[in-house]
């Protein structure tokens, strides 16, 4: 079964960048948004840490703009982190509008702020410091900022009658003019995306003037990762396979302090807990991250995560811990809520004992690439988020910055869109976008080959491609990906889709990806390093890996 729509806007992701996005195209157009679970879920809600910007008097944008340089590693785009800095405050602001509740201040005064005190975190905004950052910058909702960001932005969503989402429906393909028509052209314009609808199995070709992806990173390409199921790397995939380019993906930030817990689904340990005096001990009680770098249990995440790496492959043990003892009592519980209550509830009171915890992937900071609007290579297709690779973030995000990137390039993505929209016309002239074909496809009787498959992939890269690498630990891991490709291939063309199946060949090719970017790179730079680089070298000038 397949069925054609067609909307001027198409959307693929809801979190914090496709419904920042969507609310400000819905102003004067269609917008229809794609999720491939429910409208809530994904890696926005789960932010702990918060939103990155200069709010303070005490901070200057110069200041935040060296610190993301500094943990950038030398890779980071100076314009990008410029304007990214610049615009922050007035994105911040318009999540305030929006109705997004920031902790305020003790200080705080209790009637509503006015913009002017609102530039003035003394009086009005709780700010936090975490890892690389200088001053206290960090707004957050207690320890739940991307949850209060994304019931906002939803609730603002859900009375828009521009907007339409279609929940539980997963993204196939792009579509272009290559690809539709055959028409002499390699790729052409991005003319829209085939989207699998899941209750029904019917696969809709959803025909749009514009495609933005905002589908979120590839976390789950790891055996172990801080992030939701639904981070399985769709849009990166998508858009390379539709011909755009993708750029600087061997650099995957792995979150230092991930939950270690039996029972536990990797739940996030926030740096900020870090950034109130928490420290790293291993487990016989050294506190060993002074031994690492001069700013000790607050460096850089990468530092951080490879010294953890370091010292587990040193000690044998399966986790370090995170020793909370000189925070009060009753500030732990006041300022991590949700991390306090969650721990309690694997028998871990984190004012008494200290938490276990290991590294887990965590952030993509390379992926589709794009410009200062967050143009893709392929016309027509744009892209923002974590899906993206802006240059902001370099070879290690600076702790969040993710957010503020989000909003800021949602009103740059918008900007561009409305000058192209008068500017360049849809072509006319073409026929109506072939609907997706199933072809001989049988229905898959058995999930357990998949599954298989999936853990196979997850494995590998956790082994081979994971915080410390080498050449002969890439190139077993290409061996392997390419044996399972031929399989995966087989499946995807012999059996009607399942969302099960669409994010296996998409985890497939991103690892390939991955391993692609991390062979060309023959240095040691940020969260890439390999121990037959384990240098950087800047003979050329620090250069981004596009593939």
């Amino acid at each position: 079964m397949s069925k054609t729509e067609k909307s001027p806007i198409l959307i693929l992701g809801t979190g914090i960048a496709g419904l920042s996005t969507a609310l400000k195209f819905a102003k004067n157009s269609q917008v229809t948004l794609v999720c491939k679970a429910d409208r809530a879920e994904g890696a926005t809600r789960y932010a702990q840490g918060g939103i990155a910007s200069v709010w303070s008097k005490k901070d200057s944008f110069e200041e935040h703009k060296k610190d993301t340089l500094i943990a950038g590693a030398g890779l980071c785009h100076p314009d990008i982190v410029d304007l990214c800095v610049r615009e922050g405050p007035s994105r911040v602001q318009e999540l305030i509008d929006l109705g997004v509740e920031f902790t305020k201040s003790h200080l705080a005064p209790t009637d509503s702020a006015t913009s002017s005190d609102a530039m003035d975190p003394t009086e009005v905004f709780d700010l936090h410091r975490e890892g690389g950052h200088g001053q206290r910058r960090i707004l957050h909702s207690d320890d739940m900022t991307g949850w209060a960001i994304e019931k906002a932005l939803l609730q603002q969503v859900s009375q828009n009658p521009n907007i339409r989402i279609l929940e539980n429906h997963v993204a196939i393909d792009l579509i272009t003019e290559g690809k539709a028509f055959k028409k002499g052209v390699k790729n052409g314009r991005c003319l829209g995306a085939y989207v699998l609808d899941t209750a029904t199995g019917q696969v809709l070709t959803l025909d749009a003037r514009l495609t933005v992806l905002a589908t979120g990173g590839a976390g789950k390409v790891y055996l172990y990762t801080s992030n939701p199921d639904t981070a399985t790397g769709d849009g990166i995939a998508m858009a390379y396979r539709a011909g755009a380019s993708v750029s600087n993906l061997e650099f995957v930030q792995f979150h230092p302090t991930c939950l270690y817990h039996p029972g536990a689904k990797t739940f996030l340990i926030s740096e900020a807990l870090r950034g109130e005096g928490a420290v790293l001990r291993t487990l016989s009680g050294e506190e060993f991250m002074k031994n690492h770098h001069p700013l000790g249990s607050l460096a850089p995440r990468d530092i951080v995560a490879r010294a953890i790496d370091i010292e587990m492959k040193k000690s044998g043990d399966k986790n370090v811990l995170l020793d909370c003892s000189s925070i009060p009592r009753n500030e732990l519980k006041s300022k991590f809520p949700n991390i306090y209550e969650s721990c309690l509830k694997y028998g871990i009171d984190i004012t008494t004992q200290a938490i276990p915890v290991v590294p887990a992937a965590h952030y993509t900071c390379g992926g589709v690439q794009v410009n200062e609007y967050g143009e893709t290579s392929l016309e027509d297709l744009f892209a923002l988020g974590e899906v993206a690779c802006t240059g902001l973030h370099g070879a290690n995000r600076l702790a969040s910055n993710s957010l503020l990137e989000a909003v800021v390039f949602a009103q740059r993505v918008f900007e561009k869109a409305q000058v192209k929209l008068k500017s360049s016309p849809p072509v006319l002239d073409l026929p109506p976008i072939p609907q997706w074909d199933t072809g001989h496809a049988v229905e898959l009787e058995e999930q357990i080959d998949i599954a298989a498959n999936w853990r196979e992939i997850r494995s590998l890269m956790w082994n081979y491609v994971g915080i410390v690498r080498s050449n002969r630990r890439l190139e077993r891991a290409k061996r392997r990906l390419e044996l399972l490709k031929k399989e995966i291939n087989e499946y995807y063309w012999g059996f009607l889709l399942t969302r099960d199946l669409i994010e296996l060949r998409n985890l497939l090719t991103v690892a390939e990806l991955i391993v692609e970017c991390a062979s060309k790179r023959k240095e040691s730079r940020g969260l890439h390093f390999t121990v037959d680089f384990p240098n950087k070298n800047d003979a050329h000038g620090p250069q981004d890996t596009v593939i």
